[in-house]
C-alpha cells in the first residue's frame, strides 16, 4: 500500500494543503488538536472532491442511459446467438464499438477518486510515522497525532501494535472497536448502494454483461473494503465512509428523479408523476417535462409502465404533448368499462364498423328482400308488373327448364334447399 501511495506523491501536496486550510477553519471552532477539527477537515475534503466530480458523474449517467437504449438490440443478439456464447460476446462488443458506449463507465468516479485516496493515505501514514509531508509542518504533525476520533488516533490502524497505539496516547481496544465499526459501516454502505442499483434501477427484462458486472461489483467491493480496511488508518476510513455515504445519497436522488427506463424505479416514478399531473392539471418543472417528452417520442416502443402512464392520462381526460406538457383533452377516449361497452368521455357510444357477414348469412335473407341494383333489366322487373300468364307459366313435364336468372323466385327455391327439376348448367360449354 505504501508503494502504491508513493506513485501518487505528485498530488500529495495539494491534498495536504486543502486539509490544512479546512483544519484552520474548524480548529478555530472546536480547537486545533481535537478529532472534530481533523475529522471534519477530511469530510470536507471528500465533499469538495465529489463536487468537482459531478460533471464526471453526469457523464456516467448519460453513458448508463446509452446502455439502456441498446437493450432491444442486446436482446436480439442474445436470442440470435443464445447457443453460442462466444459469438454473442463478440457481437456485444461490436455493438458497443459502433454506438460508442462503454459498459465500464460506472467505474469512472471510483477511478477518478483513486489518486486523492492514495494521496490522503500517504499523508496520514506520514503522520503515524512522524514525518512531515506536503503542507503538514511539524506543528501540524504534533496536532494531528494528538487528535482522536471516538478514542482512536487519526493515524492508527486495526492491526497497529500496542506500542504504536500507546505512543499516540490511546488504547488498543478503542482503536480496534472504532476501526471495526467503521469498516462494517463502509462495507454495508457500499453493498446497499450497489444493491439498490441492481434491484430498482435496472431493466431486468434483458440480461447484459453490464448487469453481470454490476452484480459482481455488489459483492466484490464490500469484501475488498473489509479486507483492505484493516490496513487503513482511521483518517482514511473516515474519508472512504464519507464518500460511500455521499455516493449512496446521490444515487438515491438519481433513482428517484431520473430512473432507468423499464426499471421498478421508473414504474414508481410514473405513478407519482401521474398523481402530480392529475392534481395540478399539468407537468411542473423542467424534469417532469423532459420525462413526458421522452415517453411521447417513443411511440409504440413504450414499455409497460409508460403505456400505463399514457392510458392513465387518457382516462383522466388529459393528453401528453410532444413538448412534454400535459393538457386537457375533452375528446380523449376512455378505456372499455367493466361491462364491455365502449364510450367516449362525453358518454356517447363510440361508432363501430359493421361486421362482415358470411356467405351463408347473406343467402339466408328473407324471400323478397330487396337487393341493391345498379341497373334495371327485364328480369329485374317486379313480379306484379309482369303478365299473369308469364308468372303462372310452368315448364311442361320432360321439358328442359330454362336457366334461372337473378330474380326473386329463383333465389327462394335455392334458399329453401329443394331441388326440383333439372338444374342450371354451370357453363354453356357443358350443356
Amino acid at each position: 500500500m505504501d508503494t502504491i501511495a508513493s506513485l501518487f506523491s505528485f498530488i500529495t501536496w495539494p491534498v495536504s494543503w486543502v486539509i490544512v486550510q479546512f483544519h484552520t477553519v474548524y480548529g478555530a471552532i472546536f480547537g486545533p488538536d481535537t478529532g472534530w477539527a481533523w475529522g471534519l477537515s477530511i469530510v470536507s475534503l471528500v465533499i469538495l472532491i465529489r463536487i468537482c466530480l459531478i460533471p464526471l458523474f453526469v457523464k456516467q449517467i448519460k453513458a448508463t442511459r446509452g446502455m439502456q437504449t441498446l437493450q432491444p438490440e442486446m436482446k436480439k443478439i442474445q436470442e440470435r446467438y443464445k447457443n453460442d456464447k462466444q459469438r454473442q460476446s463478440e457481437e456485444m462488443m461490436k455493438l458497443y464499438k459502433e454506438t460508442g458506449t462503454n459498459p465500464l463507465s460506472s467505474c469512472l468516479p471510483i477511478l477518478a477518486q483513486s489518486p486523492f485516496f492514495f494521496a490522503l493515505y500517504h499523508v496520514l501514514n506520514g503522520i503515524a510515522s512522524g514525518d512531515t509531508i506536503g503542507a503538514v509542518n511539524q506543528d501540524l504533525l504534533q496536532s494531528a497525532q494528538k487528535a482522536h476520533i471516538f478514542g482512536a488516533p487519526l493515524a492508527s490502524k486495526f492491526f497497529s501494535s500496542e506500542s504504536e497505539v500507546a505512543a499516540l496516547s490511546a488504547s488498543l481496544t478503542d482503536v480496534r472497536v472504532v476501526t471495526a465499526i467503521m469498516i462494517v459501516l463502509m462495507s454495508a454502505s457500499q453493498f446497499f448502494t450497489q444493491r439498490q442499483l441492481m434491484t430498482k434501477n435496472v431493466d431486468t427484462t434483458v440480461k447484459t454483461p453490464f448487469m453481470q458486472q454490476q452484480k459482481m461489483l455488489m459483492y466484490v467491493f464490500p469484501v475488498m473494503f473489509a479486507v483492505f480496511g484493516v490496513n487503513f488508518p482511521v483518517g482514511v476510513l473516515v474519508y472512504w465512509l464519507t464518500t460511500n455515504v455521499w455516493t449512496m445519497g446521490q444515487q438515491m436522488y438519481v433513482i428517484r428523479n431520473n430512473p432507468t427506463p423499464g426499471s421498478k424505479a421508473q414504474a414508481a416514478y410514473l405513478e407519482r408523476l401521474h398523481k402530480s399531473v392529475t392534481e395540478h392539471g399539468g407537468t411542473r418543472g423542467r424534469g417532469q417535462k423532459a420525462i413526458v417528452k421522452a415517453i411521447v417520442a417513443k411511440g409504440r416502443d413504450r414499455n409497460e409502465a409508460e403505456r400505463k402512464f399514457i392510458n392513465g392520462l387518457n382516462k383522466a381526460g388529459m393528453a401528453a404533448q410532444a413538448d412534454g406538457t400535459v393538457v386537457k383533452n375533452d375528446a380523449a377516449v376512455a378505456a372499455q368499462s367493466a361491462d364491455g361497452s365502449t364510450e367516449t368521455t362525453a358518454g356517447q357510444p363510440k361508432r363501430q364498423q359493421p361486421k362482415r357477414q358470411s356467405k351463408s348469412q347473406r343467402q339466408a335473407k328473407p324471400v323478397g328482400e330487396a337487393e341493391p341494383k345498379t341497373s334495371l333489366t327485364k328480369s329485374d322487373e317486379p313480379q306484379d308488373a309482369r303478365p299473369a300468364d308469364k308468372q303462372e307459366a310452368k315448364p311442361a313435364a320432360g321439358a328442359k327448364k330454362p336457366a334461372q336468372k337473378s330474380g326473386g323466385g329463383g333465389r327462394s327455391k335455392a334458399q329453401s334447399g329443394q331441388r326440383k327439376g333439372p338444374q342450371r348448367p354451370k357453363s354453356p360449354s357443358k350443356k
